[in-house]
């Protein structure tokens, strides 16, 4: 019974290790969800820079 309190009064680290652990946990989602949106990402910002290049050459008069 001693050895059973003991161990219940113990957890000076125990909270270190979980908020440890959920750092880990939120910074491998946020790894995943960056790495899964790269491409729709990259794809947006072509588009984009195309029309604008499209938008300056027609204001410039070189649209043909």
């Amino acid at each position: 019974m001693r050895l059973w309190r003991r161990f219940a009064v113990r957890e000076s680290g125990q909270d270190l290790v979980e908020y440890t652990l959920l750092l880990a946990f939120v910074t491998l989602g946020v790894a995943a969800i960056l790495l899964g949106s790269g491409q729709s990402v990259n794809s947006i910002w072509t588009t984009t820079s195309t029309h604008l290049k499209k938008g300056h050459a027609y204001a410039k008069g070189q649209d043909k």
